[in-house]
């Protein structure tokens, strides 16, 4: 039988998560459809072969056997097994293990998210997690590095876009600095979320070996960069698990896998320790990727696949039914002026 899939996004962000499954669901022979919310989507990154709807009716005569979703939440009014995938792997962050409602499984990355989520299905009893790795790592380790023409140490600025947590204002003075002094080249990617007054006082620095990289793709630039400079960004798990250092500024919750600074002052010197590549820190770093995500073989995508039809097929009986979410969704009724009750 022909499964059909569905992938609610509404982040672009999305893309990079979901292709991977969107491939291993087409070798498998079975359906893939695209639903967009909002208006934060640009529609250009779809590809020609991708088939896309704005409407939730055209959902509704699709019927989706099984919805996949990056984001926090899925309408409980569209039919199908709902199942989180996460849009990164920073479980740091507030908010990551909090639970919605809308999930019927949650696709979990490695063992710091497995234990946590397997403690919330025991307490709240409507939901499954299973083990997969995460989809938008499968094609990591085969991505060709961002091409650039230089001999200098390249360092990735990433930072996050959250405002209590980002460190592209406090840095900035402190990366312009560094950046005139031409010692290493500075590539700076943005999240989509981040507020455009603080990028364009980036734009401001006009340096050979300064470049805003404005492509969707962070794998590329992941697989370019000797050394990461973030806050608390997912985007220092994924640069990790490449075994490269990584210093962070402020970051909430650091460990010995991080060079974590406090102060601007300490950035400096904190970079040429993350060149040296101290044996200790490499070696807390490789430990940390097994508790985050232990999965190299680019195959994420199919367990998560696996997952979702071995639960389509045989749900197993859970002790609590999934709570009715009366505001929530009336939100996303109204969001997406859906008001028929079928």
């Amino acid at each position: 039988m022909t499964v059909k899939y569905l992938f609610y996004i509404s982040q672009n962000y999305s893309f990079e998560i979901l292709r991977p499954i969107q491939s291993a669901i087409l070798a498998a022979g079975d359906q893939c459809i695209w639903f967009v919310e909002g208006a934060a989507i640009n529609l250009d990154n779809f590809h020609k072969n991708e088939k896309r709807v704005l409407k939730v009716e055209d959902v509704m005569t699709y019927r989706p056997d099984v919805i996949f979703a990056p984001g926090n939440q899925i309408p409980d009014f569209m039919p199908g097994l709902k199942v989180q995938v996460f849009h990164g792997l920073e479980w740091k962050k507030k908010g990551h293990f909090r639970i919605r409602g809308f999930f019927d499984l949650y696709c979990t990355q490695g063992e710091i998210t497995t234990t946590k989520f397997n403690q919330l299905a025991e307490e709240h009893g409507y939901f499954h997690v299973v083990e997969t790795g995460w989809s938008k790592l499968d094609p990591l380790f085969l991505t060709q590095p961002f091409e650039l023409e230089t001999s200098l140490p390249v360092i990735l600025f990433a930072p996050t876009f959250s405002p209590n947590l980002t460190s592209a204002v406090e840095c900035f003075d402190e990366i312009h600095r560094l950046a005139k002094k031409q010692s290493y080249h500075w590539l700076v990617k943005f999240h989509p979320k981040m507020n455009k007054q603080w990028i364009e006082l980036y734009r401001q620095i006009e340096l050979d070996n300064f470049q805003i990289v404005e492509e969707d793709s962070c794998l590329p630039l992941l697989q370019r960069a000797d050394v990461l400079l973030s806050d608390t960004s997912s985007i220092i798990s994924e640069f990790l698990l490449l075994n490269k250092p990584a210093v962070t500024y402020k970051n909430s919750q650091p460990g010995d896998y991080l060079i974590n600074v406090e102060s601007t002052e300490q950035i400096e010197s904190a970079i040429e320790l993350a060149f040296s590549n101290p044996e200790n820190l490499m070696s807390s770093i490789k430990t940390e990727n097994l508790r985050l995500h232990p999965y190299e073989d680019g195959k994420s995508s199919q367990r998560i696949l696996e997952a979702s039809e071995s639960l389509l097929k045989h749900m197993p009986a859970l002790a609590k039914s999934k709570p009715i979410n009366l505001i929530r969704n009336f939100k996303l009724r109204k969001k997406l002026n859906y008001w028929k009750w079928n």
